[in-house]
This record gives C-alpha cells, structure tokens and sequence, in this order.
C-alpha cells in the first residue's frame, strides 16, 4: 500500500500522457477518412487575426442563441430576478421596513417603469413578451405555495378563542373600506375600468382591493418590534385573520360572478364552493389530523401534504374560482400542532419566498407601468385612492377600536398595523387584472397604493412611541 501511495502521481501522469496521444492518433486515423458524400467538414483554425474574430464572432453568436433557449432565458431571468430582489430586500431592511417592500420595488424597477425606460434593450433582451408566459406560470406555482403557508398561519383554534373581542373591529376593518372603495369606483368606473366590466363587479373588487391586509407582513412587523405575544399584539394578529378569511370569502364571490358573467352562472359556483369548504372542513380535515396529526415530519407526511395542496388548488381551479383559494384553504384545514405546521412551513417557505414569489414580484412589475399616470389628473387620482384606503382602513379599525374601550394610542397603532397590505393586495391586484376588471393604468395606481400603505406602517408606529413612554403592548 505504501508503494502504490508513493507512486500514485507517477501513474495518474503516464495514464494522462497514454489518454492524449491515444486520443491523438484517433485523430490522426480520423483525417484520412471521407464521407460517403466525399466531402469533410474541416474544424475551424486559429491561423490568423481573421479567423479568431470569426471564431469570437461566432462563439458570441452562439452564446447569445443559447440565452434565448426557453430554459436558459428562464435561468437568467430568475437569477436576475432574485438577485435584484434581494439586494432591493436587504437595502429597506437596513432602513426598518419590511423586505417584502424592497422585493416588490425590484419587481417594479425591473418592469417598464426603470430598466425598461432607461434601457429598453436589455429589458427586451432578459424578459421578451414571448418569456412572459412561463415566467408567469412559475410565478403562480410560487403563489400557491405561499397561500398554503399563510392559510397554516391561521390557527382556527386561536381564532375561536379570540373571536368574540376581534370581531367587531376585523369586520368594521372590511366593511369602512370596502364601502368607501365601492364609492370612490363610481368616480373611477368610466374612465378606469378595463372595457366590457360591469359596473357591479368593478365596484365590489374596488371595495375588496381597499379591505385586504397583509397578515404575513402584519405578523412579521410584530415579530420584529417584539409585540407577537402581547394582548394588542395578538389582537391584532386575529383581527388580520378574521378580515383575511372574511376578505377572501367576499373576493371568491366576486370572482364566481366575473368568471360566469351572471348571477344564476354564478350561484352555481358558490355552491359547489359551499359544498367543497364543508367537505374540507368536517370530513379531510379529520382525515388528515388522524393521517398526520400525532406523526413526525417524514418523507410520507410532506408527500401526503403536498399531495393535498395540490389536489385543493386544482379543485377550486375547476370550480371556477382560483388555485390560491384552494391552497389557503388547504393550509387552514392542517393539523393544529404547531411543531409540525412550523416543519411544514420552513420547508416550503425557502423555495417560496426566496426564489418563486420574487417572480410573482416581477411579473407585477412588468405589468406596472408608472408612465401611464402621465398628467396631474392622474397623479390626484392616485392620491385620492392612496387617501381612501388609509381612511377605509386606518381610520375604520382605530375608530372602532377606540368605540369598544381601547386607548387612542393603541386603536392607532392597531388601525396601522391593519392598514399593512403588502403582498396580499398584489395578490388581489393581479387576480382582478387577470380577470379584465382592471386597466393597466389603475392596476398601477393600486400597487402605488399597496407600496405606501404598506411603507407607512413602520414610520407610524414610530410617530406613536415617540409620544408614548414605550411602544404600546396592551389594550387597556
């Protein structure tokens, strides 16, 4: 053993050495050999100056040919994409907002509001419309992931037990918007909304859009000022689930009465709706907690579990409603352990948030197009529409709060947490573009509005502790 250690160069070298010349001679073979056709195609030299900037040429040529290979444009398109999210998440990390806030700015400074205004050829080049398609697919893949993950964040055990003081100021927190929304739309309906939409449909989603709130963002920004188990904290946390699952339920009637056209299609959509959450409910729910309920997380869990994600989001998908409304649904009917709902979670969650949803992010920003609001009337608009949902929003969960015995302060700070709306109004937005109720040009006024809404939320809370002693963790 000891020669054969001593000599192991020596013979790697001479086994080297035998392989070229061997592959050498081949070649030699090689040359003397014509095709059946009599003709030999000669490789390329390097003779002259002439034939390396062909070859460079060539190679350049070449390489440039591969990019635009579906799989490799789409490789270059989410390492451009994660990669700008990223770098945009960590900078407004560092500023005490919310990573998501950063990510959806590289969304919107990758689309034709920046990159494609100050460089449209390489916007051309990294995302041809012909790219949109796939990148649009995988985007949505990344969203049914994350609803599944946010609908396990919905504990209904712990909703049950703070329902009763959370429901008043959840539902007012829907219902102030939702009605201003459906006002401000009869000033928007003629001007703003996509052709051949209702006035009913565009309205209903236009007081949707202004009721939704960013519970991942919400608990997030808890999280990190340290208020998640505090009695405000937590009444917030249920507050943001009620207004969600009510939210939600309301937005699958509006899609039920978009993707049918009329009220008698669409009752025939709820219904089976109806039919499949009391399915899911009283009979998989069971199942599921006695398939995987006192189980570890092992390879026939994670399989099981997203093997019924899956089949959740089809079925809605056929309903007639939407994938994500399935996955919500499938992550709210999974085991109560919270172990094994955290296990799940950090395993979906990484592929997720850190690779799929910064695709969804960019979609949007491809689809946000700044240059349209072109005039002041525009811009006022906008302004109008960022002005009502802080109203709707703020001003309806803090004057309800305020109304059922909570100190201005602490109504104000809950009124701002509810007034995050982050992701889960991109997720509206796109679902209502989708469905030809929103123009372009409204469509980016509302990300306008979820990007502000959501960016104030931090500064507020600091407004309030700065007249407070402390930041407010009890609702006395």
């Amino acid at each position: 053993m000891t020669y054969l250690r001593s000599n192991t160069w020596l013979v790697y070298t001479i086994l080297v050495v035998l392989s070229i010349a061997g592959l050498w001679l081949i070649l030699l073979v090689g040359e003397s050999i014509t095709l059946h056709g009599g003709s030999v195609v000669q490789a390329p030299t390097s003779g002259n100056a002439t034939a390396g900037a062909a070859s460079l040429g060539g190679f350049t040529a070449a390489l440039s040919t591969a990019l635009h290979h579906p799989l490799a444009l789409l490789l270059a398109q989410v390492i451009v994409i994660v990669l700008c999210a990223q770098g945009c998440g960590y900078a407004l990390q560092k500023l005490g907002q919310p990573r998501v806030i950063g990510e959806i700015l590289a969304g919107i400074m990758l689309g034709p509001s920046l990159i494609g205004a100050i460089w449209p050829e390489f916007s051309g080049w990294i995302f041809p419309q012909d790219s949109l398609p796939k990148l649009h697919l995988m985007s949505q893949i990344g969203l049914v992931l994350f609803m599944f993950v946010v609908g396990m964040e919905i504990n209904l055990g712990s909703l049950r037990a703070h329902a009763r003081e959370a429901l008043l100021i959840s539902h007012m927190s829907v219902v102030f918007p939702f009605l201003l929304g459906a006002t401000l739309a009869i000033w928007l309906f003629e001007g703003y909304a996509a052709s051949h939409v209702s006035y009913t449909i565009f309205a209903l989603f236009m007081g949707i859009a202004m009721s939704i709130t960013a519970f991942p963002v919400l608990a997030r920004i808890l999280m990190d000022r340290g208020m998640i188990k505090s009695p405000l904290g937590m009444m917030a946390l249920t507050c943001a689930a009620v207004d969600d699952v009510t939210a939600w339920c309301l937005l699958a009637i509006i899609v039920a009465l978009a993707q049918a056209g009329s009220v008698g299609g669409a009752s025939y959509i709820l219904l089976f709706t109806l039919i499949y959450i009391a399915a899911m409910l009283w009979l998989v729910r069971p199942w599921i907690d006695r398939l995987i309920g006192s189980a570890e997380l092992d390879r026939r869990v994670m399989v099981s579990v997203l093997l019924l994600l899956l089949i959740s989001a089809l079925t809605t998908e056929l309903i007639g409603l939407h994938a994500l409304f399935g996955a919500f649904l499938a992550g709210v009917i999974m085991p109560s352990r919270e172990h094994l709902r955290r296990a799940i979670a950090a395993r979906i969650e990484d592929v997720s948030t850190l690779i799929l949803l910064p695709l969804f992010f960019a979609f949007t920003g491809l689809r946000t197009e700044i240059a349209l609001i072109d005039d002041l009337q525009s811009w006022l608009i906008c302004g109008l529409i960022i002005l009502v949902a802080i109203l709707g929003k703020l001003g309806g969960s803090a004057l309800t709060a305020r109304w059922s015995g909570m100190p201005w302060a602490d109504s104000l700070v809950l009124g701002a947490l509810m007034n995050t709306r982050g992701l889960m109004e991109l997720v509206v937005l796109n679902i209502g573009y989708d469905l030809g109720i929103l123009s372009a040009k409204l469509f980016t006024m509302m990300v306008i509005m979820a990007l502000v809404t959501t960016f104030m939320t931090g500064p507020m809370l600091n407004l309030i502790a700065k007249y407070r002693r402390t930041v407010p963790l009890h609702s006395s």
